[in-house]
């Protein structure tokens, strides 16, 4: 987690009360709407997006919404009032669908920024990475660190499952890859899941019970707590699925306070390559993660918002259309399909932790603050 100097920009930007900056005066306004400040991902990609505008020439405003829906549209449509141009959005939820309505009234761009906005036909671009490949890294990274091609039925391994926020489109996809590699050994009984099993995010009813809200670490902390006291009593759990670094940092808190894990910590996943998991890695704690480079994700998603005011050809370095590799309803909102560009992802192990640091994708204090050396 970010202290200080993000810490008090955080308390700020959550007020939703000041701009945090405007850029150079005379360019044409980027509005940049992000979803919320607990996830520390969220405040860098803010402030990327943000250079990346200023960096083209444009004005740039950066807002962040609480994890409220209600906030961000207010924001937004402080944008259209100040005569956006475009606007990138990370949604809070498919709430914001009534606020890109509005821009498109008003013939502004709305690029969807690494969470598709369900339930609207009023917008055209999606920019993420390929999500169901993260999964699939997740998986991957389970079947490597349980060693699954080499267990049984009659040696099985034990995991248990979490899932992302049921109102974040990207966290089916990331359950579906992961699911992909993983249910082959749950099939043939190497793998037996403790707690609810969806086999696929399209058994509602389960993945409600595995999901959590608004990515909550207190959420997953209190969930992992109740299956070791629960349903993970009796057994010793070998793996948790978790779908991002915040929240597998959260559940291995809470294996940390059970004696049965005081001596060996079960395979947890993770996603985001924030530096505290990054750290965790390196310290043998956390098995892994998924390096999602976000710097580039924004300045991609500048790249494409600027050939859309500009009325270009996209030319993005890194990206290709869900479209050309079979991923199409990646961009599917319900309601419309539209272009949805994808970067790809990186697995970190502990023998490759150093790959962010490496990129540059990390501030010298988030490197002094974690041992990232």
């Amino acid at each position: 987690m970010r202290k200080s100097s993000f810490a008090a920009a955080a308390a700020i930007l959550v007020a939703g009360t000041v701009f945090a900056g405007c850029g150079a005066a005379g360019g044409t306004l980027i509005g940049i709407a992000m979803p919320e400040t607990h996830v520390m991902r969220w405040i860098k990609d803010g402030a990327s997006l943000k250079k990346f505008a200023e960096a083209r020439g444009f004005r740039a405003q950066d807002q962040y919404a609480n994890a409220d829906q209600n906030m961000q549209n207010t924001q937004i449509q402080n944008f259209l009032t100040q005569g956006a141009k475009a606007i990138v959005v990370g949604c809070v939820n498919d709430g914001v669908a009534a606020a890109v309505a509005d821009a498109a009234r008003d013939k502004v761009t709305v690029i969807a920024y690494d969470r598709i906005i369900p339930e609207s036909a009023d917008y055209d671009y999606y920019i993420t990475f390929n999500n169901f490949k993260v999964g699939q890294l997740q998986g991957q990274g389970i079947e490597k660190g349980l060693d699954l091609k080499s267990a049984t039925a009659a040696a099985p391994k034990y995991i248990t499952l979490f899932a992302g926020s049921p109102t974040d489109g990207n966290a089916f996809f990331f359950y579906d890859g992961a699911m992909s590699a993983l249910n082959p050994y749950v099939e043939s009984g190497a793998l037996i899941v403790v707690g609810p099993y969806p086999k696929t995010s399209k058994d509602t009813a389960n993945f409600q019970r595995i999901a959590t809200e608004n990515w909550q670490a207190s959420v997953a902390k209190t969930r992992m707590e109740n299956l070791l006291n629960g349903d993970a009593k009796d057994v010793t759990l070998d793996a948790v699925l978790a779908p991002n670094d915040t929240l597998a940092r959260a559940i291995i808190e809470a294996c940390k306070a059970d004696a049965k894990y005081a001596n060996k910590l079960p395979v947890v996943t993770g996603q985001d390559a924030e530096a505290a998991s990054t750290a965790s890695i390196k310290n043998g704690e956390q098995y892994m993660t998924v390096f999602k480079d976000t710097t580039k994700l924004a300045e991609a998603a500048i790249i494409l918002a600027e050939s859309a005011v500009k009325g270009t050809t996209p030319n993005i370095p890194g990206a290709v259309l869900a479209s050309s590799i079979g991923l199409e309803s990646i961009g599917d909102t319900g309601k419309k399909v539209v272009k949805a560009y994808l970067l790809d992802p990186v697995i970190i192990y502990r023998e490759n932790w150093s790959d962010p640091v490496n990129a540059g994708f990390y501030t010298q204090e988030e490197i002094a603050q974690n041992n990232l050396k």
